[in-house]
């Protein structure tokens, strides 16, 4: 089974879009680090989130040991962010974030990295739902105003979606 290792801000544009439920339905694995869920998830999101299915790992000592040298070694990245980034190296699991910094990292190490856009183009391939859910889904995440996904897929991603 394919795991995905997700950071915050995809999984917070998926719970903007109200996709989390239809994201669930795909045919893998979602994981975060035992660090990111408690720092970052814990409450009625982490509790709807485990509801789900979301797995919640705990780094192995070395993994905890990759994860404090990449925070020392780039302190743009969060602990969290780096906790995520050990977990998917480690175990050879695909990183799923919306963070530049953590997705150039990834490349940098030859881990397979993905956005939420990737997110939504595997639900639209797996036929998860339909295009209008994930059209009204997409305009709602890139309706907030601290939207990072490139304008231009976006747009493009909706022209399809409505087609």
């Amino acid at each position: 089974m394919t795991v995905l290792v997700s950071d915050t801000s995809v999984i917070i544009d998926l719970e903007r879009g109200e996709l989390l439920e239809t994201v669930f339905k795909l045919a893998v694995d979602f994981a975060v680090p035992d660090l990111l869920f408690h720092r970052e998830l814990a409450g009625p999101l982490g509790d709807q989130l485990l509801a789900l299915g979301l797995r919640v790992e705990e780094l192995l000592p070395g993994e905890v040991q990759g994860a404090t040298a990449l925070r020392r070694a780039d302190t743009t990245l969060s602990l969290p962010d780096t906790f995520a980034f050990a977990l998917a190296q480690g175990r050879q699991w695909t990183l799923l974030t919306g963070d530049a910094g953590l997705r150039r990292t990834a490349e940098a190490h030859a881990i397979e990295v993905h956005g939420t856009l990737w997110v939504l183009d595997q639900l639209e391939a797996e036929q998860a739902c339909n295009l209008d859910v994930l059209a009204a889904g997409l305009t709602k995440t890139a309706a907030h105003p601290r939207c990072r996904l490139p304008r231009a897929e976006v747009t493009a991603r909706l022209n399809r979606y409505r087609r």
